[in-house]
C-alpha cells in the first residue's frame, strides 16, 4: 500500500461489505426485497452525495445533450450494478444463507472475465485465466452438490444470487466500456462524484420497481428496520465512498483484494448471529472459487493487463 490508512479502510471495506447480507437477512423479516433494495439505495445516495458536496463536488445537471447522455450511461450502469443484483440478492436470501449469499457473490470476477469475453474487452483467455475459470466454477458445483438431489443446496435462490453476481459482471464489463474515466469536455470527474452520480439514477429506476412487491405493509420491528439503515448508510454509502478512496490511492486491482475477505466474513457472521450451517463442503467449495477467481486475475501482473483489471474494477461496488 501506498498509504498505509488503506489497510485499515480495506479491512472495514470487506468486514461492511460481508456484514451485508446478514443485514438483508435480519431486513427481509420486516421488508420485501424490492423494499430492501430501495431503502438500501435511497441511503447510499443520501450519504454519498453528501460526502460529495462537503469535498466541494456537486453532480452534474440535465442541460446540455452531453450531460443527458452521461446520465443514460450511469443510469444503465445503475441498472446492472445496483437495482437488479440487489433485488435479486433480496429474493435469493428468502431461502439461502448469508454466508452462502456472501460466497456466491464472490464468483463476480468470474462472471466479468466470462462477459468480458462476450462483449469484446476480453481479447484473449490464456490457460491460467480459463483454468481460474473451471475452477472457481467447479468450487460452486461443490458448494451446491447437485448431485445429493434434496441434500444438495440448489433452488431457485441460489440460482437468484448467482444471477446477482452475473449482473454484477455485467456491469462491470459495461462500466469499463462506456463509463470508465467518464466526464465533460474532456474533463474526468472525480469518482466519488460518479459514484454518487450512479446511486442517485439508481434511487429512480429503483423506485419504479416498487410496484412489484415494494407496496406490501411494512412490519415496524426495530431490528430489521435497524439493519436496513446500517446497510445503505454504511454498506452502501461509507463503503462505497471507502472504495473509491482505496482505487484512488492504491488502484483498482488492488482494491480488488476485498474480494478473498468478504466472502469469510459473510460466514463468520452468518454462523455467529443467525446459527448458520458451516461444514466443510462450504468451506472446501470456498476456497477453490477464490484460488479460480485468482488465477482467473492473472493477467493483473503485466502493465497492460492491470490496465485492462483497471477498467474492470471501476469505482463501485460490486460485490454486495
Amino acid at each position: 500500500m501506498n498509504n498505509r490508512a488503506n489497510y485499515v479502510r480495506l479491512i472495514v471495506l470487506a468486514l461492511l461489505w460481508g456484514a451485508s447480507f446478514l443485514f438483508i437477512k435480519v431486513g427481509l423479516q420486516a421488508l420485501s426485497p424490492t423494499q430492501v433494495a430501495f431503502a438500501r439505495i435511497a441511503l447510499g445516495a443520501v450519504v454519498l452525495t453528501a460526502l460529495c458536496v462537503l469535498g466541494g463536488g456537486r453532480l452534474v445537471g440535465f442541460g446540455s445533450k452531453q450531460e443527458r447522455r452521461l446520465w443514460r450511461t450511469i443510469a444503465v450502469a445503475a441498472v446492472f450494478s445496483n437495482v437488479a443484483p440487489w433485488i435479486l440478492f433480496g429474493l435469493g436470501e428468502r431461502t439461502v444463507d448469508s454466508g452462502l449469499t456472501g460466497v456466491l457473490n464472490a464468483t463476480t470476477p468470474l462472471w466479468t472475465v466470462l462477459f468480458g469475453l462476450l462483449y469484446g474487452t476480453e481479447r484473449s483467455l490464456p490457460a491460467a485465466r480459463l483454468l481460474g475459470l473451471l475452477l472457481g466454477f467447479s468450487g460452486v458445483v461443490v458448494i451446491l452438490a447437485p448431485w445429493q438431489g434434496a441434500g444438495g443446496l440448489l433452488g431457485w435462490g441460489v440460482l437468484a444470487c448467482l444471477a446477482a453476481a452475473a449482473s454484477y459482471g455485467i456491469g462491470f464489463v459495461y462500466i469499463g466500456r462506456s463509463l470508465s474515466g467518464a466526464g465533460l469536455s474532456g474533463r474526468p470527474l472525480p469518482p466519488l462524484t460518479v459514484a454518487a452520480m450512479q446511486m442517485t439514477a439508481a434511487t429512480g429506476i429503483a423506485l419504479l420497481t416498487l410496484p412489484v412487491g415494494g407496496l406490501a405493509p411494512i412490519d415496524p420491528a426495530p431490528l430489521p428496520l435497524l439493519a436496513v439503515a446500517a446497510l445503505g448508510v454504511f454498506g452502501t454509502g461509507v463503503a462505497f465512498a471507502l472504495h473509491v478512496r482505496i482505487v484512488s490511492d492504491e488502484g483498482a486491482t488492488t482494491a480488488s483484494t476485498v474480494t478473498y475477505l468478504m466472502p469469510a466474513v459473510s460466514v463468520v457472521l452468518g454462523w455467529l448471529v443467525l446459527d448458520e450451517a458451516f461444514g466443510p463442503r462450504m468451506l472446501a467449495g470456498m476456497v477453490v472459487v477464490l484460488l479460480g477467481v485468482a488465477l482467473s486475475r492473472t493477467n493483473a501482473r503485466s502493465p497492460r493487463g492491470r490496465n485492462r483489471a483497471a477498467a474492470a474494477e471501476p469505482s463501485e461496488p460490486a460485490r454486495s
